[in-house]
Order: structure tokens, then C-alpha cells, then sequence
């Protein structure tokens, strides 16, 4: 089973498509293919980034239960 590319490599990958296509020199059939390729690996970047973020957004609290990362601290507010 092969590995599944890290999202630096697809990052790398998408980023070596669009200089491609912003050349202007592929041609129209090598394009489409590159432009098709490119959007599904944004959709895969962004799933991995909306992943991530979810991840980072929640934490443990003493029960072992997930909570948002971020509460509201009233001792936070000296207003």
C-alpha cells in the first residue's frame, strides 16, 4: 500500500501546477488535465487544513472529554 502524500508534498505539487499554468506555454489538453488534477488536490488541502484545525480547537479537559479550545476566562476580562 503505498504511503499517502504528506501535505507539504501535495502543497509542493499544487504550487508547481499553477506556475505551470500561469507560463501559458502547456497545451490546452495538458492544461485541463493539470487544472483538474490541481483542484482536486486543493479540496485535499483544504479537508487536511479544516482537519487540522479542528484538532487544534479542542483539548482535553480532566475527564478526558474533548472541549473548545478557547473558553471564555472571566478573570481574562479586567475591563
Amino acid at each position: 500500500m503505498a504511503d499517502k502524500p504528506t501535505f507539504e508534498a501535495n502543497l509542493t505539487q499544487l504550487e508547481t501546477i499553477v506556475n505551470q499554468l500561469e507560463q501559458g506555454d502547456v497545451p490546452l489538453e495538458q492544461a485541463l488535465d493539470q487544472f483538474q488534477k490541481g483542484v482536486a488536490l486543493s479540496k485535499q488541502l483544504q479537508t487536511t487544513l479544516e482537519g487540522a484545525e479542528k484538532t487544534l480547537t479542542k483539548m482535553m479537559d480532566e475527564n478526558g472529554s474533548e472541549v473548545p479550545f478557547e473558553q471564555p476566562q472571566a478573570s481574562d476580562s479586567n475591563e
